[in-house]
């Protein structure tokens, strides 16, 4: 690929939008709903991107599309250039007046209950014309609308290895509970396992997730199967609800269960299973004025969170 031709005027910036709507959605279907155009003229558009790059960038089958090696590198880069556009805009419109702003940060499980609420309660505080827009999404959904800018940052926990073109900041770490309503049965065991547990249903999280896979070792070290009534959730909202109306047992993370009155920790260690709850952002890309300050609020109502260890 000629690297000039890119800058011939021919590549538009909704050439960038279907890519990452596709790339998105999976589907043509799915990304012309979302950009509410109809299907033949995305199909034209992507024509005339594949023909401007001289590469195939998706791979068609009968359940969608798929990115090819191509597809997928350029995705990455449309995300960066409309993230960083994005984040222009935010940025002028913050320079016409410091008073207003808006802050648009994903969240998941851990730290969604008090260190964002929290901290989101101080900044509006603060700046109370502020706009705060919050995004409750899986970690890999998450992880794509930080990439091409949907939100400026994450809070919840942190992997092991940041992924490309994003950084880490650890907030506090955080022990995994089972837990379960207050009166349910399992809490009149004088010393219960896990095996004692496995005939309640339970609410595991998707199998997308960190969590999810080091529960199903947590069975494998019992010799356990996974429970066989069972459901799948990332919602916190959901998943309160589903534990305190039923006999349904979930892991979560300490502090979730410890500030909530309906719910109760079980006895027993699930060591060394553990969240570092902290802010995933951009690597190269600039915060807003009002990002950073949301962060300085993170920072410092997480200096007052004090996980038992």
């Amino acid at each position: 690929m000629d690297a000039p031709r890119l800058l011939d005027g021919r590549l538009k910036l909704r050439h960038l939008r279907l890519v990452d709507a596709l790339s998105e959605h999976g589907s043509v279907v799915g990304a012309a709903a979302h950009l509410r155009v109809t299907q033949p003229v995305l199909t034209r558009a992507l024509r005339d991107l594949e023909e401007i790059l001289g590469v195939s960038l998706y791979d068609r089958g009968p359940r969608g599309i798929t990115p090819t090696l191509y597809g997928s590198a350029f995705t990455e880069h449309a995300r960066t250039v409309l993230a960083q556009l994005t984040q222009a805009g935010r940025h002028l419109a913050e320079l016409a007046d410091a008073g207003l702003g808006t802050v648009t940060v994903g969240t998941h499980l851990a730290g969604s209950n008090l260190l964002l609420p929290r901290a989101i309660a101080a900044l509006k505080s603060d700046r109370p014309h502020l706009t705060v827009v919050i995004h409750e999404a899986s970690p890999e959904a998450l992880l794509a609308d930080l990439q091409a800018g949907r939100v400026d940052f994450v809070v919840g926990r942190l992997t092991g290895v940041p992924a490309h073109g994003t950084v880490q900041r650890r907030l506090y770490d955080e022990p995994v509970r089972l837990v379960a309503r207050r009166g349910h049965p399992s809490h009149r065991l004088a010393d219960p396992t896990v095996a004692d547990l496995i005939d309640y249903p339970w609410v595991l999280p998707g199998t997308e997730t960190a969590l999810r896979r080091e529960l199903e070792q947590v069975f494998l070290r019992h010799d356990l199967p996974l429970p066989a009534n069972r459901i799948e959730c990332t919602s916190i909202l959901t998943l309160r609800n589903l534990l305190v109306e039923t006999d349904m047992i979930a892991a979560l993370p300490m502090l979730i269960a410890q500030d909530d009155a309906r719910l109760r920790p079980l006895p027993i260690s699930l060591e060394p299973m553990s969240h570092t709850v902290g802010v995933t952002g951009p690597a190269e890309r600039t915060l807003s004025p009002s990002a950073h300050a949301l962060l300085e609020h993170l920072d410092a109502v997480a200096a007052g969170l004090i996980s038992p260890r």
